[in-house]
């Protein structure tokens, strides 16, 4: 249901496409996709401190990153689901005992922004 994956994240107007794509790829990582604004790199979790320092070496100004637990696929969600699924979300990620919660849920961005 999930792959563990490294995740990080660079803004778009930080480096050319193909350039990030190209050190990326020699330093070890998977995949370079273009989100909203965003360049987010994938890798094997026992690669990612690996890509991560090769990138700062070749100063790119990589915004964030982790290694998480990426959903196989999603579920799409609207409505009265969509609600309670983020208010169960919510709660499970506020209870003292859980470390962190994954998801594979796609929410529209305008309820998420709703629920905020």
């Amino acid at each position: 249901m999930f792959d563990k994956k490294g995740l990080m994240t660079v803004d778009k107007g930080k480096i050319d496409e193909d350039q990030l794509i190209s050190l990326a790829l020699d330093a070890g990582a998977e995949d370079v996709r273009e989100e909203e604004g965003l360049f987010e790199i994938v890798t094997r979790p026992e690669e990612f401190e690996k890509v991560r320092e090769r990138l700062q070496r070749q100063n790119v100004p990589v915004a964030g990153g982790q290694v998480t637990m990426v959903p196989k696929n999603t579920v799409a969600l609207d409505g009265q689901s969509a609600e309670q699924i983020l208010k169960l979300t919510e709660e499970l990620e506020d209870h003292d005992d859980v470390q962190s919660v994954s998801a594979n849920f796609d929410i529209p961005d305008e309820l998420l922004e709703k629920a905020s």
